[in-house]
Protein backbone atom coordinates (compact mmCIF):
# COMPACT_ATOMS: atom_id res chain seq x y z
CA UNK A 1 0.00 0.00 0.00
CA UNK A 2 0.93 3.33 -0.47
CA UNK A 3 -0.46 6.68 1.00
CA UNK A 4 -3.59 4.41 2.36
CA UNK A 5 -6.15 6.01 4.42
CA UNK A 6 -6.26 3.78 7.54
CA UNK A 7 -9.20 4.76 10.26
CA UNK A 8 -8.53 2.93 13.64
CA UNK A 9 -11.27 3.19 16.41
CA UNK A 10 -10.42 2.67 19.92
CA UNK A 11 -7.02 4.02 18.96
CA UNK A 12 -5.75 6.05 21.79
CA UNK A 13 -4.15 3.03 24.13
CA UNK A 14 -3.11 -0.23 23.79
CA UNK A 15 -3.17 -2.20 20.92
CA UNK A 16 -4.98 0.40 18.91
CA UNK A 17 -2.12 2.83 19.40
CA UNK A 18 0.24 0.74 18.51
CA UNK A 19 -1.08 0.09 15.68
CA UNK A 20 -1.79 3.80 14.60
CA UNK A 21 2.02 4.13 14.94
CA UNK A 22 2.76 0.91 13.09
CA UNK A 23 0.72 3.11 10.01
CA UNK A 24 2.25 5.98 10.51
CA UNK A 25 5.65 4.97 10.45
CA UNK A 26 4.81 3.54 6.93
CA UNK A 27 3.88 7.02 5.44
CA UNK A 28 0.00 6.18 5.76
CA UNK A 29 -2.91 8.86 6.59
CA UNK A 30 -4.28 7.85 9.81
CA UNK A 31 -7.60 9.00 11.51
CA UNK A 32 -7.53 7.75 14.88
CA UNK A 33 -10.79 7.75 16.96
CA UNK A 34 -11.54 7.23 20.59
CA UNK A 35 -13.80 9.78 23.68
CA UNK A 36 -10.94 11.53 24.99
CA UNK A 37 -9.84 14.61 23.12
CA UNK A 38 -6.34 15.66 24.74
CA UNK A 39 -5.36 12.26 23.86
CA UNK A 40 -6.67 12.26 20.51
CA UNK A 41 -5.16 15.11 19.80
CA UNK A 42 -1.89 14.47 21.68
CA UNK A 43 -1.70 11.36 19.38
CA UNK A 44 -2.74 12.86 15.88
CA UNK A 45 0.26 15.25 16.80
CA UNK A 46 2.59 12.48 17.46
CA UNK A 47 1.88 10.44 14.58
CA UNK A 48 2.47 13.55 12.52
CA UNK A 49 5.79 13.25 13.93
CA UNK A 50 6.59 10.49 11.48
CA UNK A 51 5.47 12.30 8.37
CA UNK A 52 2.18 10.91 8.00
CA UNK A 53 -0.76 12.90 7.64
CA UNK A 54 -3.03 12.20 11.24
CA UNK A 55 -6.02 13.13 12.35
CA UNK A 56 -8.01 12.57 15.30
CA UNK A 57 -12.16 12.38 15.41
CA UNK A 58 -14.24 11.58 18.64
CA UNK A 59 -16.43 9.22 18.04
CA UNK A 60 -18.58 6.92 20.67
CA UNK A 61 -19.09 3.23 18.35
CA UNK A 62 -21.78 2.66 20.38
CA UNK A 63 -23.96 5.91 18.76
CA UNK A 64 -24.23 5.82 15.03
CA UNK A 65 -24.64 9.37 14.23
CA UNK A 66 -21.15 9.42 15.57
CA UNK A 67 -19.80 6.71 13.57
CA UNK A 68 -22.00 7.84 10.72
CA UNK A 69 -20.01 11.64 11.60
CA UNK A 70 -16.91 9.46 11.90
CA UNK A 71 -16.78 7.99 8.36
CA UNK A 72 -17.94 10.88 6.54
CA UNK A 73 -15.57 13.25 7.53
CA UNK A 74 -12.53 10.76 7.14
CA UNK A 75 -14.23 10.59 3.65
CA UNK A 76 -14.88 14.31 3.32
CA UNK A 77 -11.02 15.05 4.24
CA UNK A 78 -9.16 12.33 3.10
CA UNK A 79 -11.11 11.32 -0.02
CA UNK A 80 -11.61 7.32 0.84
CA UNK A 81 -11.18 4.56 3.25
CA UNK A 82 -8.93 2.48 2.32
CA UNK A 83 -8.52 0.47 5.99
CA UNK A 84 -10.31 0.23 8.83
CA UNK A 85 -9.41 -1.31 12.06
CA UNK A 86 -12.37 -2.01 14.26
CA UNK A 87 -10.49 -2.09 17.63
CA UNK A 88 -12.91 -0.43 20.41
CA UNK A 89 -13.61 -2.39 23.09
CA UNK A 90 -14.17 -3.62 26.92
CA UNK A 91 -13.56 -6.78 29.20
CA UNK A 92 -16.62 -5.48 30.96
CA UNK A 93 -17.70 -7.12 34.48
CA UNK A 94 -15.39 -10.08 35.25
CA UNK A 95 -17.51 -12.56 37.82
CA UNK A 96 -19.23 -14.89 37.85
CA UNK A 97 -22.49 -15.75 36.01
CA UNK A 98 -24.66 -15.06 39.16
CA UNK A 99 -23.02 -11.61 39.24
CA UNK A 100 -24.27 -10.30 35.96
CA UNK A 101 -27.13 -8.27 35.10
CA UNK A 102 -28.21 -6.87 31.79
CA UNK A 103 -26.46 -3.68 32.50
CA UNK A 104 -23.60 -5.49 32.75
CA UNK A 105 -24.50 -7.38 28.99
CA UNK A 106 -25.73 -4.05 27.45
CA UNK A 107 -22.38 -2.33 28.68
CA UNK A 108 -20.10 -5.17 27.32
CA UNK A 109 -22.19 -6.09 24.20
CA UNK A 110 -22.83 -2.21 22.87
CA UNK A 111 -19.50 -1.37 22.86
CA UNK A 112 -17.70 -5.07 22.04
CA UNK A 113 -20.34 -6.05 19.41
CA UNK A 114 -23.03 -2.86 18.54
CA UNK A 115 -19.83 -1.01 18.09
CA UNK A 116 -18.24 -3.51 15.62
CA UNK A 117 -21.43 -3.71 13.82
CA UNK A 118 -22.28 0.13 13.13
CA UNK A 119 -18.82 1.01 12.29
CA UNK A 120 -18.76 -1.89 9.77
CA UNK A 121 -22.18 -1.08 8.38
CA UNK A 122 -20.81 2.55 7.50
CA UNK A 123 -17.19 1.85 7.16
CA UNK A 124 -18.82 -0.91 3.84
CA UNK A 125 -20.95 1.94 2.77
CA UNK A 126 -17.60 4.43 2.04
CA UNK A 127 -15.43 1.32 0.62
CA UNK A 128 -18.43 0.06 -1.63
CA UNK A 129 -18.59 3.29 -3.34
CA UNK A 130 -14.82 2.94 -3.86
CA UNK A 131 -14.99 -0.71 -5.14
CA UNK A 132 -12.28 -1.72 -2.57
CA UNK A 133 -11.20 -1.95 1.36
CA UNK A 134 -9.81 -4.11 3.70
CA UNK A 135 -11.10 -3.90 7.41
CA UNK A 136 -10.05 -5.72 10.12
CA UNK A 137 -11.86 -6.66 13.63
CA UNK A 138 -10.43 -6.98 16.86
CA UNK A 139 -11.14 -9.86 18.49
CA UNK A 140 -9.46 -12.12 21.17
CA UNK A 141 -8.23 -15.96 21.62
CA UNK A 142 -11.67 -16.02 23.83
CA UNK A 143 -13.53 -15.53 20.64
CA UNK A 144 -13.10 -19.06 19.75
CA UNK A 145 -12.90 -20.85 23.57
CA UNK A 146 -14.26 -20.27 26.72
CA UNK A 147 -12.94 -18.11 30.33
CA UNK A 148 -14.43 -19.05 33.43
CA UNK A 149 -15.51 -15.93 35.28
CA UNK A 150 -16.09 -13.91 31.88
CA UNK A 151 -19.08 -15.27 30.19
CA UNK A 152 -20.06 -12.28 28.73
CA UNK A 153 -16.93 -10.82 27.43
CA UNK A 154 -16.29 -14.01 26.04
CA UNK A 155 -19.79 -14.18 24.27
CA UNK A 156 -19.42 -10.80 22.80
CA UNK A 157 -15.99 -12.08 21.06
CA UNK A 158 -17.82 -15.09 19.65
CA UNK A 159 -20.02 -12.56 18.08
CA UNK A 160 -17.46 -10.76 16.93
CA UNK A 161 -16.05 -13.38 14.94
CA UNK A 162 -19.27 -15.06 13.99
CA UNK A 163 -20.21 -11.23 12.01
CA UNK A 164 -16.51 -10.73 10.94
CA UNK A 165 -17.12 -14.49 8.91
CA UNK A 166 -20.17 -13.52 7.97
CA UNK A 167 -19.88 -10.01 6.68
CA UNK A 168 -16.64 -10.98 4.69
CA UNK A 169 -18.97 -13.98 2.75
CA UNK A 170 -21.43 -10.95 2.28
CA UNK A 171 -18.50 -8.77 0.76
CA UNK A 172 -16.59 -11.30 -1.05
CA UNK A 173 -17.61 -10.40 -4.55
CA UNK A 174 -16.96 -6.39 -4.16
CA UNK A 175 -13.43 -6.02 -3.30
CA UNK A 176 -13.64 -5.83 0.16
CA UNK A 177 -11.89 -8.04 2.25
CA UNK A 178 -12.87 -8.28 6.31
CA UNK A 179 -10.96 -10.13 8.62
CA UNK A 180 -10.41 -10.52 12.44
CA UNK A 181 -7.23 -11.00 14.23
CA UNK A 182 -7.06 -12.31 17.98
CA UNK A 183 -5.12 -11.25 20.43
CA UNK A 184 -3.93 -13.36 22.91
CA UNK A 185 -2.32 -12.43 26.71
CA UNK A 186 -1.25 -9.27 25.75
CA UNK A 187 0.67 -6.65 28.04
CA UNK A 188 -2.25 -4.14 27.82
CA UNK A 189 -3.99 -2.20 30.44
CA UNK A 190 -7.35 -4.43 29.28
CA UNK A 191 -5.09 -7.47 30.82
CA UNK A 192 -4.02 -5.88 33.82
CA UNK A 193 -8.11 -4.62 34.93
CA UNK A 194 -8.90 -8.80 33.57
CA UNK A 195 -6.77 -10.66 35.61
CA UNK A 196 -6.69 -8.13 38.35
CA UNK A 197 -3.50 -9.43 40.43
CA UNK A 198 -0.12 -9.72 39.54
CA UNK A 199 -0.35 -13.45 40.58
CA UNK A 200 -3.28 -14.25 37.91
CA UNK A 201 -0.90 -12.36 35.13
CA UNK A 202 1.65 -14.62 35.90
CA UNK A 203 -0.35 -17.70 35.70
CA UNK A 204 -1.52 -16.54 32.76
CA UNK A 205 2.04 -15.73 30.71
CA UNK A 206 2.77 -19.93 32.30
CA UNK A 207 0.42 -20.99 29.50
CA UNK A 208 1.75 -19.59 26.90
CA UNK A 209 4.06 -21.29 24.34
CA UNK A 210 6.66 -18.49 23.79
CA UNK A 211 6.98 -17.76 27.52
CA UNK A 212 5.88 -14.11 27.46
CA UNK A 213 2.70 -11.87 26.99
CA UNK A 214 2.33 -10.52 23.42
CA UNK A 215 2.98 -6.75 23.05
CA UNK A 216 0.91 -4.43 21.54
CA UNK A 217 3.60 -3.85 18.59
CA UNK A 218 2.72 -7.71 17.78
CA UNK A 219 -0.45 -7.31 17.13
CA UNK A 220 -0.03 -4.19 15.44
CA UNK A 221 2.29 -5.88 12.87
CA UNK A 222 0.34 -8.67 12.32
CA UNK A 223 -2.77 -5.48 11.73
CA UNK A 224 -0.57 -4.05 9.37
CA UNK A 225 0.02 -7.32 7.40
CA UNK A 226 -3.55 -8.52 7.08
CA UNK A 227 -4.11 -4.92 6.07
CA UNK A 228 -1.69 -5.24 3.32
CA UNK A 229 -2.14 -6.09 -0.67
CA UNK A 230 0.11 -9.38 0.28
CA UNK A 231 -2.82 -11.04 2.22
CA UNK A 232 -4.94 -9.66 -0.57
CA UNK A 233 -6.35 -13.45 -0.91
CA UNK A 234 -7.69 -14.05 3.02
CA UNK A 235 -11.05 -13.19 3.55
CA UNK A 236 -13.55 -13.93 6.46
CA UNK A 237 -10.22 -15.37 8.29
CA UNK A 238 -9.67 -15.04 12.25
CA UNK A 239 -5.71 -14.61 12.56
CA UNK A 240 -4.84 -15.95 15.98
CA UNK A 241 -2.07 -14.01 17.96
CA UNK A 242 -1.13 -15.71 20.76
CA UNK A 243 2.58 -16.82 21.22
CA UNK A 244 0.94 -20.31 20.73
CA UNK A 245 -1.56 -19.69 23.45
CA UNK A 246 -4.39 -22.01 21.70
CA UNK A 247 -2.23 -24.25 19.82
CA UNK A 248 -2.44 -27.30 22.26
Amino acid sequence: MSKSVILITGALSGIGRATAIAFAKKGETVVVSGRRDEAGKALAEELRSFGSEAEFINADVRKEDDVRALVDKTVARFGRIDVAVNNAGTEGQVGPIVDQTAESYAATFDTNVLGVILSMKHEVRAMQAQGSGSIINISSTYGHKGAAYASIYVGAKHAVEGITKSVALELAASGIRVNGVSPGPTDTGMLTRFTGTAENKAALVAQVPLGRLGLSEDLAKAIVFIASDEASFITGHILNVDGGHTAN
